[in-house]
């Protein structure tokens, strides 16, 4: 698989990374994500990203793939409070909350932190900011990020405190593309992409009920791209295509519960990058279709 230098740091990160949203929150077995990650080390991914609040997610990749710490890039957020008796973003938080993600994954460390999607507000306090910092300078983190979007991941590149940018990316989700990207790579930072299908939510005929993609599948509704009408693999592929194939973008994160869809993935890029025209057509219906609210999504 692919790999790209992640930034000013030191990584080489595989352009299909794994993301832990699902096998924590659909109550993954140990079973499953044993087979699920180890298929995806062999296969050649090189990173794991999770999350504090991504129910057991942390805990399953520690009990799966510890053992193979040297195979992969760990990346985490935190945060929330996610069960710690303590407000969201309140310094004390955050340090118990990283050193928690730290039992749960069976690790020293981590090679990115990343703060989960806080405000401008918040940010500009700092405090939030010098607890990754001394994180990193104690060897818990090689490096702290942001994850976020719109004008608050704007804030956050543009401070130029950060290593690491995860944001919003998709056929559906392109204002990071313009806003963020660009300045997060003169900063010099890795940047990693969530969400990178916009959750083919156009596999749903009619609006889905679950609020979190409502606003993808509202867009692309508008959008109405023509490769979405046939093969629904060849769309997936043609839109994760299209989101690696963005100028800046190291790696997106896709996540799955089931050990067999692994290899589906990774057989999505096999065709390479996505053609000029077709990139540029994407970008050009964006243009013309995409109204002034349809901001980054968390």
């Amino acid at each position: 698989m692919e790999l790209r230098s992640y930034g000013k740091t030191k990584m080489n990160v595989s352009v299909l990374g794994f993301g832990g949203a699902e096998i924590g929150f659909q109550n993954a077995s140990v079973a499953d994500v044993d087979r699920l990650l180890g298929s995806a080390l062999d296969a050649g991914l090189n990173l794991i990203d999770t999350a504090e609040c991504y129910a057991s997610s942390e805990e399953l990749i520690g009990k799966t793939v510890s053992h193979r710490r040297g195979d992969y890039y760990l990346f985490t957020k935190c945060g929330h409070a996610s069960g710690l008796d303590h407000p969201d973003w309140d310094p004390k938080l955050l340090q118990l909350s990283i050193d928690r993600s730290l039992q749960r994954l069976q690790t020293d460390y981590v090679d990115v932190i990343h703060l989960h999607s806080c405000s401008e507000e918040i940010l500009r306090q700092g405090d939030v900011i010098e607890v990754l910092q001394r994180a990193k300078e104690a060897g818990k983190t090689r490096y702290i990020g942001y994850s976020g979007d719109h004008q608050d991941a704007l804030y956050a590149v543009q401070s130029g405190q950060f290593d690491s940018l995860e944001t919003s990316l998709s056929i559906a989700d392109q204002e990071a593309a313009d806003l963020t990207i660009p300045k997060a790579i003169e900063q010099g930072m890795g940047v990693v992409i969530k969400r990178p299908i916009a959750n083919a939510v156009w596999k749903h005929r009619t609006r889905p009920e679950d609020s979190y993609v409502q606003p993808y599948w509202d867009r692309l509704q508008q959008l109405d791209y023509d490769f979405l009408r046939g093969d629904m693999q060849e769309a997936v592929s043609a839109a994760l295509r299209f989101t690696l194939s963005v100028p800046g973008v190291h790696s997106a994160i896709v996540g799955t519960a089931r050990p067999e869809r692994w290899v589906d993935n990774a057989r999505l890029l096999e065709a390479g990058y996505l053609p000029e025209a077709q990139y540029h057509a994407i970008r050009g219906r964006w243009a013309e279709v995409a109204k002034d609210d349809w901001v980054g999504q968390r």
